[in-house]
């Protein structure tokens, strides 16, 4: 097949996964390519739910086939042998279809860095993948797909073992969340390495969801304005589900959505990568009919967001702000918001925003530390600043991931040092899912464990060995609690260890149905009586449709309702601000405090918000 006849028919549907479709079907086997040897017929039928989907093009299973990853599989010809096969299993389900189906030959990454940061020399990278695209070109593919690389180096050797131009090469890179590689590169940068190294089409996969790749896909043609684009994202963040397997939270119609979105970007390859199936498939493939028979519409373009002023008005030192348990005991709803700290040296915009919030009515502000586990100034400089130059008091998030218990101990004493006496005591995200992958991410302590050092020893002067620390700190410790839980018997467990160890006050994960929220609190209420302490609920004001859709499809663990939803369709970043208000006022007879959320640094949300519940108070 000639570049021009695979793209005659562009937008051109591709499958979906195949790995985490297959893991579903036949447990965890040692290699998913070996399936092809051990059982095709597995393997066969994937690829015939996706031809009935719609697919135009197959990747075979073939993406870690390599002789690294394949080490294990006896005989020396195992290379040969699985990628031939899986040539024939996807040439196999497209008997009898009544279109052309393009069979791509998949070929992923070595599973083995490249030096410096790896043992493997690039012409030992360019020989093994010779030896794969060899096997594949010899059994008949039409054209060969190089997916979900990190390092454009590692991508570049494997196309370079295919100049041959027999077929079309198709390239995608995947990116942390924090739109880089694992190497820090931006979409744009690799975009024309790419292209140098012989790419026809370029793109992005697996990576999160539809959003990140659209913003990527995006990127990569302001750099290559030329390129072709292909994409296949995954079906959102996964999530581990109470039987031990990952949950993919996208469903079909959101991406029927996006083929469509894509198609309008001039993408012409629409594909998905891990958590897709044959719905989603077909569900796009929808999208795209629907698209074609109305013809070509404007792109789509993201929101507009508009961030606040860098300008920053310094006031004089002020005295000690009043203590958190104390604005959580009177009778007027605490309102807290949530900051994170800058990637950079400038703190100068968060504490202008910090000044607004005060003004607006704001009790504290929570300070992240790390969320999504992207590097970030530490968050205690940030609390500083706020109390020393705002006067108003702040909620240290203290993560352990990736903290030895020596740390913790330093870390929560130079915090202490620096007048913060506020903790919430989190687990924190992995650092697999994070801008540095590769970053240490064990842990000694657990959030009740935590709680428990500070609350029995730190407090009382006495280190987690036993020995004097003199005087002890003076901490008030907050703990997680999420009242739209999957599991809900488990997180009110988790709850009651964290309240035994000792905690002082709760923070909830975003509430988007109030009537949930207190089903949940209501069980509490009959399983171990009324909550010990304050419980501060999380809300989340929704900035537009996108936004909406984003949360619900691809961040786990958030579950917005369909009418919210449609509500944020028609009215846009107003009416999420409205549905915010209703949220509090559904909810304060429950709680004692509200941990706004605003979205994309929206200040002016959280201070609208809370100028309303302020003039609400006043009545």
């Amino acid at each position: 097949m000639t570049l021009e006849e695979l793209l005659r028919a562009a937008p051109i549907l591709a499958d979906g996964a195949m790995g985490t479709v297959l893991l579903g079907r036949a447990g965890r086997p040692e290699s998913v390519e070996a399936l092809n040897l051990l059982a095709p017929d597995e393997v066969e039928a994937v690829h015939v739910d996706y031809v009935a989907a719609g697919a135009d093009l197959l990747c075979t299973n073939t993406f870690a086939a390599n002789r690294h990853r394949l080490a294990r599989i006896a005989g020396g010809d195992a290379v040969e042998r699985v990628n031939r096969a899986g040539a024939e299993l996807a040439r196999r389900a497209t008997a009898g279809a009544s279109r052309r189906i393009a069979i791509a030959g998949d070929v992923g990454p070595l599973g083995a860095h490249l030096a410096p940061y790896g043992r493997l020399r690039p012409e030992e990278a360019r020989a093994a993948f010779a030896e794969q695209i060899g096997a594949l070109l010899g059994a008949g593919v039409d054209l060969l797909v190089f997916e979900t690389f990190a390092d454009v180096r590692e991508l570049a050797e494997a196309l370079a073992a295919a100049r041959d131009g027999r077929v079309p090469r198709v390239a995608t890179m995947t990116f942390t969340r924090d739109d880089r590689t694992w190497l820090g590169e931006r979409a744009g940068e690799v975009a024309a390495r790419m292209i140098d190294a012989g790419a026809d089409l370029i793109g992005v996969n697996c990576a999160a969801g539809p959003a990140q790749a659209m913003r990527l896909v995006r990127e990569m043609r302001a750099a290559v304005p030329a390129a072709r684009l292909a994409v296949k994202p995954n079906a959102g963040w996964p999530e581990q589900g109470v039987d031990g397997r990952l949950r993919y939270p996208a469903t079909p119609s959101y991406f029927g959505e996006y083929a469509r979105r894509f198609a309008q970007e001039g993408v012409v390859l629409i594909g998905g990568c891990c958590g897709t199936t044959a719905e989603h498939v077909a569900a796009m493939r929808t999208g795209l009919d629907a698209a074609a028979e109305v013809g070509a519409a404007a792109p789509v373009r993201s929101d507009t967001i508009v961030e606040p002023s860098n300008a920053c008005t310094l006031e004089s030192e002020r005295g000690a702000s009043p203590t958190l348990p104390r604005r959580l005991a009177e009778a007027r709803l605490a309102l807290t918001v949530e900051m994170a700290p800058p990637k950079g040296l400038n703190t100068g915009r968060l504490v202008a925003a910090a000044h607004r919030l005060r003004e607006a009515g704001a009790d504290a502000i929570n300070v992240t530390d790390s969320p999504r586990a992207r590097m970030r100034m530490s968050p205690w400089a940030l609390c500083h600043r706020i109390q020393q130059e705002v006067g108003l008091e702040t909620i240290l998030h203290f993560p352990l991931r990736g903290r030895s218990v020596l740390r913790v101990q330093g870390d929560l004493l130079a915090a202490h040092a620096l007048g913060i006496r506020n903790l919430f005591a989190v687990m924190g995200d992995p650092t697999a899912i994070g801008d540095h992958p590769g970053a240490m991410d064990s842990y000694d302590l657990v959030p009740s464990g935590l709680i428990r050092l500070v609350k029995t020893q730190l407090n009382r002067g006495v280190d987690h060995a036993g020995g004097e620390i003199g005087e002890g700190t003076s901490f008030v410790v907050g703990c997680a609690f999420n009242l739209a839980a999957a599991d809900a018997e488990r997180e009110l467990r988790a709850l009651r260890r964290k309240l035994e160890a000792g905690a002082d006050f709760i923070l909830t994960q975003p509430v988007f149905d109030a009537a949930a929220a207190q089903a949940t609190l209501e069980r509490w209420r009959v399983a171990y009586g009324p909550l010990p302490v304050p419980l501060v609920a999380g809300v989340l004001p929704l900035y537009g449709e996108r936004h909406a859709s984003f949360l619900h499809n691809e961040v786990p663990g958030i579950c917005i309702p369909a009418e919210v939803r449609g509500r944020v369709a028609r009215g846009g970043r107003d009416e999420g601000v409205r549905i915010a208000l209703e949220l509090v006022a559904a909810l304060r007879s429950l709680v004692a405090g509200i941990y706004l959320m605003p979205p994309f640094s929206r200040w002016d949300m959280a201070g609208e918000i809370i100028e309303e519940v302020r003039r609400q108070d006043a009545l």
